[in-house]
């Protein structure tokens, strides 16, 4: 889908959107007839935010698709609804060229966002699909948005490489298992070089060397080799020395090893990677969109098999930091993965800021199902940081406690820790064990995304399946804090 902005309508243009606001079909333009006026009101069309009233109508000889969406309020985030709604509504209608018009008083920001939401609604992959019918193919090609609003272009310009850092995200989750795994997971990410995005890539030997003992225990039952990627932008002229560092997990396939998951449900567990997805997607965005911030982006890479090899409930384990850990459950291996990856990235970067994201916890579905991500953190000031970006990006975040009383329950008799607790608070535990690896002095965010990554159903800006959760939480959260 091809999107522009124009101050006129293109003549080739089949279909026509007015966006309206709460209660104003009244103060639609001259453009508009009464007829579709008074359609809309016996359809009872009102214009709250993404619904939308569609019509056809004679213009000259022929005929014009014509749709009123509402925008409600007029918000930054109605105006992405209305967008997405158009997408939704028209990808695979037959409808090829759509024009947009937009309420008197819509600034530049407001266009762009119909544009976002319009790019994020209308991304899907049919990579493998061969046998659609003509009508589950996109018809939809090209979208002018009618406006000379100041800033527009330059919005959409920004938006647009957030839009493709979640896109980015969207296809690693989306992509089977077979196709990625550790080393095609960053072999995708290889063209993140040319937008000026330096990579590091730890190798098993490496890793060895390093003693990362917990994430490679994860891995020694796949043929699949881990890999650690680091993604880093420096886009602040060196006015920000130290980098914020996001580490993600990424599991590319988890089968829950030797603690085997059942198999019902277990081709979901591609999926497993999408703390991972997120962080690349956003080094993809702030690098697109030239961020003026020095950010640093790991992603810790293994597949989880029950093969001859595979760690055995009960086994021990060192990590890079040093710490033992008594792995109870082979299925608790996501932490396990990370804490050499953030030890690492600790050791190597010596960030102020630490944030983490990972599809870690079952219990946290449980406790929050699809509608909000859980956040833990050593820090009240970057947790509320952190909210307040969810909140802004539609990426929204709820936070959990950390104490000792729940510390005490990984407390393993032979090693310095279990990697898993009893069956209650089982994401706090999990989140209490992330922390025994962060040094004195980091600001500190676990964000579990378990119930984010993936939607059963479709949402305001996706379809159903990848969600693209947290690149644009992440990316908002670089411009409240360095950006400024």
């Amino acid at each position: 889908m091809q999107i522009s902005i124009s101050a006129t309508r293109p003549a080739a243009a089949d279909s026509l959107a007015f966006l309206v606001r709460k209660d104003g079909i009244s103060d639609l333009p001259l453009t508009a007839s009464q007829i579709i006026r008074d359609g809309a009101s016996a359809a009872r069309f009102t214009g709250e935010a993404a619904s939308v009233f569609e019509t056809f109508v004679g213009e000259g000889d022929r005929t014009l698709r014509v749709l009123l969406t509402g925008i409600g309020g007029g918000t930054l985030q109605d105006y992405e609804k209305a967008g997405a709604a158009l997408a939704a509504k028209l990808g695979t209608s037959g409808a090829s060229s759509l024009a947009v018009e937009f309420p008197e008083g819509t600034e530049g920001e407001g266009v762009a966002r119909v544009a976002l939401g319009l790019t994020l609604r209308g991304w899907r992959m049919d990579t493998y699909r061969t046998r659609l019918s003509d009508k589950q193919k996109p018809t939809l090609k090209d979208v002018t948005l009618i406006s000379d609003a100041k800033g527009a272009k330059e919005a959409w310009e920004r938006l647009s490489a957030i839009a493709d850092g979640v896109a980015f995200a969207r296809e690693l989750v989306t992509e089977p298992a077979n196709i990625i795994y550790p080393e095609s997971f960053v072999e995708r990410c290889e063209p993140l070089k040319a937008l000026g995005v330096e990579i590091t890539v730890l190798d098993e030997k490496q890793m060895a060397e390093l003693g990362m003992g917990a994430l490679l225990g994860v891995a020694q039952g796949s043929a699949r080799k881990p890999r650690l990627l680091a993604l880093r932008w420096d886009g602040s002229g060196g006015s920000q020395q130290k980098p914020a560092v996001f580490v993600g997990k990424g599991v590319t396939f988890d089968t829950g090893g030797i603690s085997i998951k059942p198999a019902a449900g277990m081709e979901d567990m591609k999926w497993d990677m999408g703390g991972a997805a997120a962080v690349a997607g956003v080094m993809k965005a702030l690098a697109g969109r030239k961020a003026k911030a020095h950010v640093v982006g790991v992603c810790g890479l293994v597949e989880n098999m029950p093969g001859s090899n595979a760690q055995r409930p009960g086994d021990v384990v060192k990590s890079m930091s040093g710490q033992t850990i008594e792995v109870i459950n082979t299925d608790a291996e996501g932490r396990l993965v990370l804490c050499d990856a953030m030890h690492w990235a600790q050791k190597n970067f010596s960030p102020e800021i630490m944030i983490d994201l990972a599809t870690l916890t079952g219990a946290m579905i449980i406790s929050l199902g699809s509608e909000h991500g859980g956040i833990f953190s050593n820090d009240d000031g970057l947790a509320e940081q952190l909210l307040k970006a969810g909140k802004d990006a539609g990426d929204p975040l709820w936070r959990f406690p950390l104490s000792d009383a729940y510390n005490k329950l990984i407390d393993s008799p032979i090693a310095d820790m279990k990697n898993v607790g009893p069956r209650g608070a089982g994401s706090i535990t999990a989140a209490q064990f992330l922390q025994r690896f962060v040094e004195n002095g980091v600001k500190w965010a676990h964000l579990d995304i378990a119930g984010m990554v993936w939607a059963d159903k479709p949402g305001a800006t996706w379809d159903k399946g990848a969600t693209g959760y947290g690149v644009r939480l992440l990316d908002q959260f670089v411009s409240d804090v360095f950006e400024k």
